[in-house]
């Protein structure tokens, strides 16, 4: 290998790349290797993504300036936002928790909804976050600056109340952490006539009826006529908490969906095999107050998870486990539907369990057979001042319509992000996004998200991937932090390998099959952008160790070319103030004392 430049590789007389020429203008730097720069970690977001990195940020950096903006007027993210009837937890709330905590008074299986926030709001309180969080602070616009390796980042708040004015300020980051989701942007359904009608209109995504709860806002609700248009986990959850709390419940609904049945022999069907009367197994006092004990509630946690965590084989195509779920699935639906058998011919779907999101849906089907529910299948042709107008010429009369009918999942957030060379976030992932392992992408340094694109999961906890997500976005900067890096980045060939393999583990799932989800960005068919392309803990363990070689990085100090400088002056913070513990190493939490084997 041969080159005019000065600082050219070249080989020694063994074959081996020879060093770089010494440059006389390198100087040591005059900081301890442990004397790590101020960085500013700016996390958007405050629901389990944004509180966990709060926590983490904190408990695992030194010398951070940390800022969470939050765009509600309190914490909880989704569980802030919602409050429509019946909203809850659809995976057992036992398992809707941190890792590092343990929540033993449930109520119930699947927790309500004001559980679920008065939770988060605990975990806030415990860990003292608030001071760190703004509420009713939203991201505007959000840009990379290339010079500063530094986000320059818009913000808005409210500065009176009264007459709705706002003012806008800017901030910077060193890092970028988001944690928006992708099932925060909702929108009224395209339906002619929707605005015209006189009586009330709900998104299931903004029932807003101001600081009451939803019980409390449909106490006068008993002469009431109800539209619940969908037939998603929203409208799963609102049309049983509805309709012994008003006249007449009319479920329009589009398509099909999969009910869960408990798998036998999981802990899921012990506990609901203590009632059988019930879907929604409500914890006793017996049961809580065993619960307190740590090493019975440790187990019990731990056999919870591992069921969950035990259902990946029921994604995946053909398999045994896809087979049973739907042979019980089936089974349980006709069961319940049994006053109205006919139901289950417009309900029941052709393509497999967990094509689209699966549910357990407590009490949804019981309440279709009731005789002031109406289960209606054919088309919405338009809303009318008094009701809802099907193609077929029939005309329901109406009090209040509900459109349980998602969100926006195209990914495309609601803030401009522009990254290097002004190239939007926005155009980058059009028509489909991409990503490196769901956390990060090239062309936009020093930012990493947790629930971005590609990374829900179709069986197991959500919260634990999330944990990791976040733990993996603060050894990011960590590094960048103790290497002194201006920025850090990923390459655009770890993207597009990632890209390569999700488009080859999907066609093995049921999930390409042809169903409408937001998997698929509300599509039928197409590219699967809402789930990870393997099993919970497969994502766990592919997070648990930064392949640091998939990234690019550029240095922080001005003209430093060596690699080394964060090597400082070569001694340690302790050694250079005269101060602190100089033998850390040897610390209960330091040591890892190997096991002495038995033979």
């Amino acid at each position: 290998m041969s080159s005019n430049r000065s600082e050219s590789i070249r080989e020694n007389s063994h074959g081996a790349p020879a060093s770089r020429p010494k440059s006389a203008e390198f100087k040591l730097g005059d900081f301890a290797i442990d004397e790590y720069r101020r960085m500013r970690i700016v996390v958007i977001g405050a629901g389990f993504s944004g509180i966990t990195a709060g926590i983490r940020f904190r408990q695992k950096m030194q010398n951070i300036d940390l800022i969470i903006y939050e765009k509600n007027v309190g914490i909880g993210g989704t569980w802030h936002s919602n409050k429509y009837p019946g909203l809850a937890c659809d995976i057992p709330s036992h398992s809707y928790q941190f890792t590092f905590t343990n929540k033993t008074d449930w109520s119930a299986f699947y927790a309500p909804g004001g559980e679920i926030r008065q939770y988060l709001e605990g975990v806030v309180d415990t860990y003292k976050l608030m001071p760190y969080i703004k509420l009713e602070h939203q991201l505007m616009h959000a840009r990379y600056d290339e010079p500063s390796g530094k986000w320059h980042l818009r913000i808005r708040r409210p500065v009176n109340d009264v007459n709705a004015q706002f003012e806008e300020f800017e901030d910077t980051a060193d890092f970028l952490f988001t944690g928006v989701g992708g099932l925060a942007r909702w929108s009224w359904p395209a339906i002619e006539g929707l605005k015209d009608f006189q009586g009330r209109t709900f998104h299931s995504a903004d029932f807003d009826v101001g600081e009451q709860t939803w019980q409390d806002a449909v106490k006068n609700w008993g002469d009431k006529k109800v539209g619940v248009i969908g037939v998603g986990s929203s409208a799963i959850q609102i049309v049983p908490a509805l309709h012994d709390k008003v006249a007449k419940v009319v479920n329009y609904v589009r398509g099909k969906t999969w009910l869960a049945a408990p798998f036998a022999g999981t802990k899921i069907a012990e506990l609901i095999s203590r009632d059988p009367n019930v879907e929604n197994y409500v914890f006793t006092e017996t049961d809580r107050e065993a619960f307190k004990d740590p090493v019975y509630y440790k187990q019990f946690r731990h056999e919870l998870e591992a069921d969950l965590n035990s259902a990946h084989p029921s994604t995946l195509r053909g398999s045994e486990m896809q087979e049973v779920a739907r042979v019980a699935f089936r089974e349980s639906m006709l069961k319940k539907l049994a006053k109205k058998p006919w139901i289950a011919d417009h309900l029941i779907p052709d393509f497999a369990v967990a094509c689209r999101r699966l549910t357990p849906g407590p009490g949804y089907l019981e309440a279709l057979c009731e005789d002031n529910v109406d289960f209606v299948t054919t088309h919405i042709k338009r809303v009318t001042r008094t009701g809802i107008e099907t193609v077929d010429g029939k005309h329901e009369e109406l009090d209040v319509i509900i459109c349980a009918t998602g969100y926006d999942t195209t990914w495309q957030f609601e803030f401009p992000m522009l990254g290097r060379g002004g190239a939007s976030l926005q155009g980058r992932w059009r028509p489909h996004p991409e990503t490196y392992l769901t956390i990060c992408v090239d062309g936009f340094p020093n930012w990493f998200m947790s629930l971005g694109p590609n990374a829900g999961v179709g069986s197991g906890s959500l919260l634990a991937i999330i944990e990791r997500q976040v733990l993996y976005a603060v050894e990011a900067a960590k590094k960048m932090q103790r290497e002194r890096l201006k920025s850090i980045e990923v390459k655009g060939e770890a993207v597009r390998d990632f890209d390569e393999y999700l488009e080859h583990y999907f066609p093995k799932t049921v999930f390409s099959e042809k169903c409408r989800s937001w998997y698929k960005m509300g599509q039928e068919e197409g590219r699967v952008t809402g789930l990870y392309p393997g099993s919970c803990l497969h994502a766990i363990r592919v997070l648990e160790h930064p392949r640091w070689e998939d990234y690019t990085y550029e240095l922080l100090d001005p003209g430093v070319q060596n690699r080394f400088y964060w090597l400082g002056e070569g001694q340690t913070y302790a050694e250079k103030t005269n101060s602190g513990d100089r033998a850390w190493y040897l610390n209960d939490e330091e040591l890892d004392i190997p096991p002495v084997p038995e033979a």
